[in-house]
């Protein structure tokens, strides 16, 4: 393993080098808090610029993906911060060189599934359960508001963002959130990878990706830059972004005023 066993995150090399695992390692929640953010990006970082790659296999320890941001993370003096560090880890995704195929089972919710859906390929567990439940706490999903319209289409990404629900494999499978459903989806993964990608060439890969994202990679970064001013200069002056914070932390149901 590269990373410290304390870290957040485990990440090795197989396949003669050619494939990078990367681990979500704080079960059950593997919260996508800041300490779980930096070490995704150090890893990144760190195996970018590896000549033999291609394709990475991002998958969680535990029995679920992750259960989102920490929500502490939102409240006023901190959001400012969690999206920045969030959003620059999803452009580390969206840019990384070569494909990112990600692994899941269990809840994979918030931004659990916002770093999922800036990784390529999504293969599910029959169980697993995806959502975006962030409204029902009186705020929105930024990144996903950018990502989700590439990855289905306008009306289903607005049924997802605003209610809140959250859908079987299955659903996800059928509205494109997702590419496959299998019962271990890390084996699915992995078999993916060893018949389309191990045989290719790294630098052809590395190219047919920025050509077949080529506008998402120049668009993204500029809707992640609105969604945050939405975000801190709107919605965070509202009453109700702050009570469904704090109804959240306190167990209790918010009392919305609609302001």
């Amino acid at each position: 393993m590269s990373m410290e066993a304390t870290s957040p995150v485990k990440a090795w090399l197989e396949r003669e080098d050619s494939l990078l695992r990367v681990r979500l390692a704080r079960p059950k929640a593997n919260l996508v808090d800041a300490a779980m953010i930096a070490a995704l990006r150090d890893t990144l970082a760190q195996y970018r610029r590896h000549s033999m790659l291609r394709g990475v296999v991002l998958d969680a320890e535990g029995p679920h993906f992750s259960f989102g941001a920490s929500v502490e993370e939102h409240l006023p003096e901190r959001c400012a911060a969690m999206l920045t560090s969030l959003h620059a880890l999803i452009m580390d995704l969206l840019m990384f060189p070569v494909p990112v195929i990600a692994a899941v089972q269990g809840q994979c919710l918030g931004g659990g599934l916002e770093v999922a859906l800036a990784c390529g390929r999504i293969v599910a567990a029959p169980g697993a359960q995806f959502g975006q439940p962030e409204i029902k706490l009186g705020v929105f999903a930024p990144a996903a508001s950018a990502l989700l319209p590439y990855r289905l289409n306008q009306p289903t990404a607005e049924d997802l963002l605003l209610s809140g629900r959250s859908v079987g494999a299955e659903e996800a499978l059928a509205i494109g959130l997702v590419q496959a459903v299998a019962d271990d989806p890390v084996a699915a993964a992995l078999a993916w990878f060893d018949q389309h990608l191990f045989a290719k060439s790294a630098a052809a890969l590395s190219c047919a990706l920025v050509g077949a994202r080529g506008v998402m990679q120049r668009q993204v970064p500029e809707r992640l830059a609105e969604l945050e001013r939405l975000y801190l200069d709107w919605l965070m002056r509202t009453h109700d972004a702050h009570e469904g914070l704090a109804a959240f932390l306190a167990k209790r149901t918010p009392a919305w005023t609609h302001q």
